[in-house]
């Protein structure tokens, strides 16, 4: 928890620094609690990554390759060729300022090279200076500059500030993607050995085990065993859920989180009793047990190379399709990138639902479909035997996660699955959900410890909607489909609305399914007796 309390930390300095924008200066020691640890030496031997070294960003000697100028500027120009977007995105912004107040961590901090706008700047002045006749000639007139260390350090602070939530670009009018910005800025940077730990420790680990968590296979199992065995306490239903099955005819794929930490863990438990309930031909995976891809805060190399295991384990084990469990970056990886960067499928089958016969044509390129897709689908056609009183206790809001809604446009299914397996669902204010959603301010590898004052300053739009629903509906579970968002939120909403948990929304699937054999249900999966409802509360 930040140390700050929530009337400190709303105190927010919205006057300008005397200094101009163009000359950088970042006193990480003064700062503390708003930037991330640098990545590990033993992850980055392990996955080769360039100038690997003990470094810290309080030290004033980063420790950089001697020709590092040259090392970025190689970088920047092969970026270029290879990324029609990113010059696009460097020539036609006019700095409109339409960004400038949507980015929840200049919401909360009020500095103003955390607009999206002038985070941009910091890239794109190097671009002018390097790559364009009117800042070689001009210099800053033209909004041009050198890259010096103070810079480079800018850009550290800066680009591991944004959790490339894409907010800004609903709102640009150009359609630039702020997002791609902070990408590139990262691949830059990591050329010359400016990484943060949160972000190289799970690539290493998803690269040597399959997930984020250097989970072994032996311990992925366990794990999965003992979820089922304490489900069985509570609902009297012994699960065996098939792992490295052959000839299944459907893979299942979760992120790491969904088998290790609470709240996940619930939801988990959730989509097993789902594929008990209705018979489901399905198989888990020990190896690929991650669909959470880290690569896409690093390098599109890394990205490329992690999410292979996916297409690899389908072939190696048979099956006819891809299920995928509640995750953000997971599904922005596998529908914006993986079938140009992994496929094409062709091995696969398009998914066809072999319960209901739905043929879910918008996954026929990446040939894997989302949960609440395939549970909306099930709804939809009488397939399941719901209970929604189980979840009386609730009074149910969601948070439409970055990457599945702003990135995707998965905006209905959930909120149909909701409504279907619970009474109370109500909705935060209009301008901080669907498109417009505020971010939990911990993805993109930004979800650690020593980045919490940040965290909770970037937090504060979400913070604030949940605790309007809160204060006037009686809010008290947020629901999400992103293991990060159930990782990141619940210290989030502890700090600013506090009374609410956090949970998937299979969790609440699970509570409503009636199962065969089932005991009687005096408590929700988590154990937790079930409080009967004691009348709607009126609304303020």
């Amino acid at each position: 928890m930040a140390e700050k309390s929530p009337q400190e930390l709303i105190q927010i300095d919205l006057t300008p620094p005397p200094r101009k924008w163009m000359n950088p200066a970042v006193d990480f020691e003064a700062r503390r609690g708003t930037w991330s640890y640098p990545g590990g030496v033993k992850s980055l031997d392990y996955l080769g990554m360039p100038n690997v070294r003990e470094w810290s960003p309080t030290d004033a000697d980063w420790k950089l390759p001697e020709n590092w100028q040259q090392i970025i500027h190689d970088g920047f120009k092969d970026l270029l060729k290879k990324y029609r977007t990113l010059e696009i995105f460097m020539d036609i912004c006019v700095r409109c300022g339409a960004c400038a107040d949507k980015c929840h961590f200049f919401i909360g901090s009020g500095d103003p090279k955390n607009m999206p706008v002038l985070r941009a700047e910091l890239l794109r002045s190097i671009y002018r200076k390097d790559f364009t006749a009117a800042g070689k000639i001009l210099g800053s007139l033209a909004g041009a500059r050198e890259l010096t260390e103070e810079v480079l350090k800018e850009w550290y602070y800066y680009f591991f500030q944004c959790t490339e939530c894409r907010r800004c670009s609903v709102y640009c009018p150009y359609g630039i993607d702020t997002a791609e910005i902070t990408m590139m800025a990262r691949e830059l940077m990591n050329l010359v050995g400016l990484n943060i730990n949160w972000i190289m420790e799970p690539v290493a680990n998803c690269k040597r085990t399959g997930n984020h968590l250097g989970i072994q296979p032996h311990t992925y199992k366990d794990n999965v065993e003992f979820m089922c065995d304490e489900l069985e306490d509570v609902t009297g239903i012994k699960l065996d859920p098939p792992i490295n099955r052959k000839g299944a005819e459907i893979l299942f794929v979760i992120p790491s989180a969904d088998y290790f930490a609470d709240p996940g863990t619930y939801t988990f438990v959730g989509y097993l009793m789902l594929f008990e309930h209705i018979g489901l031909d399905y198989t888990l995976s020990s190896y690929a047990s991650d669909g959470g891809n880290f690569g896409l805060f690093n390098t599109a190399e890394n990205m490329k190379k992690l999410n292979w295991k996916i297409y690899h384990e389908a072939k190696r084990l048979g099956v006819k399709w891809i299920l995928g469990g509640e995750c953000g970056h997971m599904w922005r990886v596998m529908h914006q990138y993986m079938d140009t960067m992994n496929g094409p499928a062709d091995f696969l089958e398009v998914p066809r639902s072999p319960i209901t016969g739905t043929v879910f044509e918008n996954t026929t390129s990446t040939k894997m479909t989302h949960i609440c897709e395939f549970t909306s689908d099930l709804i939809k056609h009488n397939k399941l035997k719901l209970d929604k009183s189980r979840n009386d206790q609730f009074r149910v809001t969601f948070h439409d996660s970055c990457n599945p809604a702003r990135a995707m446009g998965f905006l209905e299914e959930p909120r149909y699955v909701i409504e279907n397996v619970c009474n109370h669902f109500y909705e935060m204010p209009e301008n901080t959900i669907r498109e417009h959603t505020f971010c939990c301010a911990g993805g993109a590898g930004l979800g650690n410890d020593e980045n919490m004052e940040m965290r909770m300053r970037g937090g504060l739009p979400r913070g604030n909607a949940v605790r309007w629903v809160r204060d006037h509906h009686g809010v008290n579970r947020l629901t999400c489909i992103c293991a990060i968002d159930r990782a990141t939120l619940p210290p989030l909403v502890e700090y600013w609305s506090p009374g609410v948990d956090v949970s998937g929304i299979h969790e609440l699937v699970g509570n409503a399914l009636i199962m065969e054999g089932e005991k009687e249900r005096t408590t929700d999966i988590r154990g937790v007796p079930v409080q009967p409802e004691k009348g709607e509360q009126d609304d303020v």
